[in-house]
């Protein structure tokens, strides 16, 4: 069977032209690193968990968008991570929220997953959790300057997370944060909520948001497209279209979606004037990489 990845660093509400030559060109870096890091995965008939774990993992170290290392501060000066993963095939998910010096937090949702009974792990128990499984931990001067004394166009722009296919016929989904711009210590919002932000489910598809996390978290629109694909029997894309249309949009929220379907079709719909993006699949293995209205084979 065919593989498909397909990766976002987040819906921007920015104009394209607010953007610097070099952090454009950094961001289509990074989003072609973490296709190629994804794709060595799925063409060695890896599993589409550890695709989207490997890719979202070079999106956190790459500090070009909000999650992990280009994490955004909190009113407090402190910085707040959540992710989440999810297995198509058995219906498994783990996610972390609100760690503070977890390298890959995509790594430790992985872990919460498959090392305990739970889902959710949130604070000074996920890092506890975290230390001793081994992950790797990091110190305030790790995560790229982004406080109020930054310029916005030099501000990383987006939650992260990929949405993969693998040659077995198996789909996964994972997605990561830092949170909103100047958000309340201790908000969390979709990203490590299964469902809101994060699902997938071999028999639908698979699905990772980004954008305002609590509309997402209201119409628990992961879920909701698809739901309407499982209950309504429409095509996903159709499903998320309509989802983001009714459930975001008229209810004034910015943010996009990407999702494959089980037959590996990709999804990518936002409302937002930029969104970072990148596909590989098996009948084209050259990663197309976009951020504005521009050519792009989704």
């Amino acid at each position: 069977m065919p593989y498909a990845l397909l990766i976002h660093g987040g819906a921007d509400t920015r104009q394209p032209e607010s953007y610097t030559d070099e952090e454009a060109a950094n961001m289509r870096a990074a989003l072609k690193a973490a296709l190629l890091a994804g794709q060595t995965v799925l063409t060695n008939h890896g599993s589409a968990l550890d695709a989207v774990e490997a890719a979202v993992c070079v999106l956190e170290d790459s500090g070009c968008f909000d999650a992990g290392r280009g994490a955004y501060l909190n009113v407090d000066g402190g910085h707040d991570l959540d992710s989440a993963i999810m297995d198509g095939r058995t219906g498994a998910a783990g996610a972390a929220a609100h760690l503070h010096t977890v390298k890959n937090p995509v790594r430790l949702a992985r872990r919460v997953m498959e090392a305990t009974s739970h889902v959710l792990l949130v604070a000074e128990g996920a890092e506890r959790f975290a230390q001793d499984e081994g992950l790797e931990f990091v110190g305030a001067d790790y995560f790229v300057e982004s406080g109020t004394n930054v310029p916005e166009v030099n501000r990383p722009t987006g939650t992260v997370g990929a949405v993969a296919l693998d040659t077995a016929g198996n789909l996964a989904a994972a997605t990561s944060t830092g949170g909103t711009r100047e958000r309340r210590a201790g908000r969390v919002g979709d990203t490590p909520i299964i469902g809101a932000g994060t699902y997938a489910d071999n028999a639908v598809g698979a699905v990772s948001g980004t954008g305002e996390g609590e509309f997402f978290l209201r119409a628990v629109l992961a879920h909701d497209i698809a739901a309407r694909v499982e209950y309504g029997g429409v095509l996903l894309a159709q499903a998320a279209r309509t989802a983001l249309s009714a459930k975001l949009t008229a209810r004034g929220g910015k943010g996009g979606v990407i999702a494959l379907d089980p037959a590996g079709v990709p999804v990518v719909v936002f409302n937002t004037p930029t969104m970072a993006r990148g596909i590989v699949t098996a009948a084209n293995t050259d990663p197309a990489v976009a951020l504005f209205d521009e050519a792009f084979p989704v």
